[in-house]
């Protein structure tokens, strides 16, 4: 004959049953808690080394000279472009980023292009002005500054700043503009140089 469980005996071990089941939760929690700290810690080390890589390349290019300004008088435009400024890089080397005077932050832009030259203006951002006689040549690209687009997305502007030769890359909201600003840039630099040549091409080469 079976003798019936205690009443006492049963609350008791419900109550244990409850107690293990609260601690594992407890567990559980402290673990995820433990897990998101971590992670926070090890984005917050790769923000830091980020900025710190930053700040040392800006050191690096401490003698690259203040970046042009437009004149009070650019003259009529004859092409204008509004869309995104990628970054600006040595040129041929699409992946040694520039950032001294602001030319490594990425932001909207609108061109400007005259006989004297080409004006950026990038809100929120440093504007510039790139001098006709300053001038090297202009192509379409797909990758500036680790940015990679499809070919030809970019329109790549090849000028001479201080002792420094300079990409800069721009894609329109309309990238079917991009040919004819390579044309006009290319006319008022007086035609296409070594500088010019795709720099994923020139990369290989060496």
């Amino acid at each position: 004959m079976t003798t019936p469980s205690h009443p006492v005996a049963g609350l008791a071990g419900f109550a244990g049953l409850a107690a293990e089941q609260k601690s594992q939760d407890v567990t559980d929690w402290a673990a995820r808690v433990g897990w998101v700290v971590g992670l926070l810690l090890v984005i917050a080390l790769v923000y830091w080394l980020m900025r710190e890589g930053w700040k040392w390349r800006a050191t690096l290019q401490g003698d690259l000279p203040e970046l042009p300004q437009a004149p009070a008088e650019p003259g009529e435009p004859t092409r204008t472009m509004n869309g995104r400024y990628h970054g600006s890089t040595t040129a041929g080397q699409w992946l040694d980023r520039i950032v001294a005077h602001g030319l490594g932050t990425r932001s909207r832009v609108e061109l400007t292009l005259t006989d004297q030259g080409v004006s950026v203006v990038r809100p929120g951002a440093r504007d510039f002005f790139i001098p006709a006689a300053e001038l090297r040549g202009a192509r379409l690209d797909k990758g500036i500054a680790g940015k990679v687009l499809a070919e030809g997305g970019l329109l790549v502007i090849t000028w001479s700043h201080g002792d420094r030769l300079i990409d800069s890359g721009f894609r329109s909201d309309h990238a079917a503009e991009h040919t004819a600003w390579v044309d006009a840039l290319t006319e008022l630099s007086g035609g296409p140089s070594e500088a010019a040549a795709p720099s994923h091409d020139r990369e290989g080469a060496r």
